[in-house]
């Protein structure tokens, strides 16, 4: 049996964790370069199999070996970066479509960004001492995933919308030096 109570508590916490977190800004930079269903499609998936994984790991994830995922982190934010400031630009702002846009394609993007860099996550953590504390890995299994889903969701549709308002040669490089930032910090924390 589902508890709402359980799972509204862990949407909560999970939400409002992930909120501010680097997925957003991620889901915001394929939104604005491919369809916004395919690429909610593979980050969906890649927060369902964190979840799920998060879920079954109990409490046993918040033993993973964080330098290394930082480390991991940081380079994947770093190369992001290096892409996004050495994009030729042509001078006009339109979204100009990628070669391959095909579902699996997108999809496929989506879910490694997302598989690689949550791995280890403070959400991810949250939610496995979140089932060890409920005993309910169901209610919070859903709580979480709708809580991930969402902020994908809202950072993939507000990069479609900032796109319409804002020039995509602006975004991009506002997009680049936050994962520069994120990238650093991220190798920050694995000397640290």
């Amino acid at each position: 049996m589902i508890s709402l109570s359980v799972t509204a508590l862990v949407f909560g916490v999970v939400f409002l964790a992930e909120l501010p977190d680097k997925t957003a800004l991620a889901g915001l930079v394929l939104g604005t370069r491919y369809r916004a269903s395919y690429v909610f499609a593979g980050v969906a998936a890649a927060f369902a199999v964190h979840v799920v994984l998060a879920v079954a790991a109990g409490s046993v994830l918040t033993l993973a070996p964080q330098r290394l995922v930082h480390a991991i982190t940081g380079v994947l934010f770093l190369g992001g970066a290096a892409m996004l400031l050495m994009k030729k630009g042509d001078g006009d702002d339109e979204v100009k479509a990628p070669r391959d846009q095909s579902f699996w394609r997108v999809s496929g993007a989506g879910f490694m960004l997302i598989l690689v860099a949550e791995f280890g996550d403070l959400t991810q953590i949250m939610t496995a001492n979140l089932a060890a504390r409920y005993d309910d890995p169901l209610s919070v299994g859903i709580g979480a995933v709708l809580a991930l889903w969402a902020v994908a969701g809202l950072g993939i549709v507000g990069g479609k919308a900032l796109m319409k308002r804002v020039p995509l040669n602006l975004i991009t490089r506002i997009a680049a030096l936050l994962m520069l930032a994120l990238g650093l910090w991220s190798l920050y924390e694995a000397v640290a």
